[in-house]
């Protein structure tokens, strides 16, 4: 039997799934989620092998929710997108079905499930390293203790490289992110953030004044009164976008 997760804001959305499922009795439906929150809850709780999830949701969006499941189930997606807005998302996900879904197309998608075996060959973890979802450039979603803290990018003074993780320093503290510098260079917008330094990526708005510390090597004081290290490229790409 494969366990099974509904999570989608639409009441009628899960009901259109849930009728579907009634010809796959392989497939058991354990729980439904109307947002991420709750989605995050119930997999973690019911650690299902399968989960629908919608992409657009409020609060958190599907992929969002992905980043912080620890035990990631296989995903087919169901969305309101285009087949061109998910080609970026189209990488290791079993499948992705577009609303209104369509029970054929419905089908093929369960019988990929089962023709796999629950999770077998469905990391998700390059579908999640894959930049281009919009809500990544307005926000950073982490996980701190049993909590989730949704933070503004305005909000960010730097990023640094910290191990295998990534550092995101705020007025609030710091909070940390399994992610990749070239991710998030890749994902933030490259008109408010610059990659300065191979560990660090700087808010422009928090830029105070750029100094020549010795020679080509250059620092850079932002407004928290912190100096970073500049590298060479940093400092041209750092001219460019200051206009100076």
């Amino acid at each position: 039997m494969i366990k099974t997760i509904l999570i989608d804001d639409e009441p009628l959305a899960r009901d259109i799934i849930r009728y579907y499922l009634a010809d796959h009795p392989e497939i058991e439906i354990i729980a439904e989620c109307k947002d991420g929150f709750d989605g995050l809850k119930a997999i973690a709780q019911f650690e299902p092998d399968l989960i629908f999830l919608d992409v657009q949701m409020p609060k958190i969006s599907g992929f969002e929710m992905l980043e912080l499941v620890e035990r990631r189930p296989a995903v087919i997606f169901t969305t309101a997108f285009d087949e061109f807005a998910l080609k970026a998302f189209d990488v290791n996900a079993i499948d992705y079905l577009l609303k209104p879904i369509e029970k054929e197309r419905f089908d093929q998608a369960v019988k990929k499930v089962i023709d796999k075996n629950k999770n077998d060959g469905n990391d998700t973890s390059e579908l999640l390293n894959t930049p281009g979802n919009p809500a990544q450039r307005s926000r950073v979603v982490v996980k701190v203790d049993r909590s989730i803290k949704i933070i503004p990018t305005a909000d960010i003074h730097y990023l640094e490289a910290d191990d295998d993780q990534v550092k995101i320093s705020t007025d609030e503290g710091n909070y940390f992110k399994n992610k990749t510098m070239s991710f998030f260079e890749n994902t933030l917008d490259p008109i408010q953030f610059i990659r300065v330094h191979r560990s660090y990526i700087i808010n422009l708005n928090q830029v105070l004044k750029i100094e020549l510390k010795e020679k080509e090597n250059y620092v850079v004081l932002l407004k928290s009164g912190l100096w970073l290290p500049v590298s060479k490229g940093g400092y041209m790409k750092l001219k460019a976008a200051l206009g100076i």
